[in-house]
């Protein structure tokens, strides 16, 4: 299998997989990228995966439909372009040759959805791979635009529960920054700081920071850290009405914070 993410807008990625004859692609917010990536390949569009209904990540799904014939998998309860076939956690969707688990990830939207597969043998050896939308990034999560931080929290542990050599495939190039409001909560992170380096390299010779692995967001991403001792120290200091003991009190004081940042 082959991963790639494919630019569009400023800052999103469309990311397709594909075995050189058949490609699966997630999130197409615009219709051209995708067209051209697929004509110039040669591959066969077999399905069209949705997380959630923002402009951004569906914007280009009537049109790419018109022209492969592409069905399309979307969350259960949100508004999408039609004819979607919906789906919720728990739900597997069989393509390029095995199943897509979904998972329920609510909190940038209300029925946010992520595809995960442990069959795609993307590198050697095989490693899972998981399409996350805007709920994780790599360095942050999502905005709680329809959700709330319990259950951002939640969704952020049921992906800290898959194996921890996942690729993580964001759907937005916002790396950089993310590291640098995480540098503020924690200063004196090794792991933080290295990795803040090795994306900025990347970023210099125009090279996208995704995929993360999800061992790498565990050990650098605040989000995917509420209940570590520092991260609740910054989160306590920042804002003294932080619940120490409640995850979901730490990530919405460090979202809060984010906000402004």
């Amino acid at each position: 299998m082959n991963l790639l993410p494919i630019p569009a807008f400023s800052d999103n990625y469309i990311w397709m997989i594909h075995d050189a004859e058949h490609a699966v692609v997630v999130d197409p917010g615009q219709a051209d990228p995708v067209l051209n990536m697929l004509a110039q390949l040669g591959l066969k569009l077999q399905g069209i995966l949705v997380t959630h209904h923002h402009a951004d990540h569906v914007g280009g799904v009537d049109a790419i439909r018109t022209a492969t014939g592409a069905p399309v998998w979307g969350p259960a309860f949100e508004t999408l372009p039609e004819p979607v076939t919906r789906v919720q956690g728990g739900d597997s969707i069989d393509l390029l040759g095995g199943p897509w688990q979904v998972i329920d990830v609510p909190g940038h939207t209300s029925g946010h959805i992520a595809f995960f597969s442990d069959h795609a043998n993307i590198k050697h050896p095989a490693q899972p791979v998981l399409f996350c939308g805007d709920t994780l990034f790599s360095g942050g999560c999502g905005r709680l635009f329809e959700g709330t931080a319990e259950q951002m929290q939640a969704s952020l542990d049921a992906m800290a529960a898959l194996p921890a050599s996942t690729l993580v495939c964001c759907a937005h190039e916002y790396t950089i920054s993310n590291l640098r409001f995480a540098q503020a909560v924690e200063p004196n992170n090794p792991d933080l700081a290295q990795y803040l380096d090795h994306c900025q390299k990347l970023r210099a010779r125009g090279q996208p920071t995704l995929p993360s692995t999800l061992q790498t967001e565990l050990a650098i991403n605040p989000f995917m850290r509420s209940r570590a001792a520092d991260v609740i120290a910054a989160a306590v200091h920042h804002d003294p009405q932080t619940k120490p003991r409640e995850p979901a009190s730490v990530l919405a004081t460090l979202r809060q914070w984010k906000n402004v940042f």
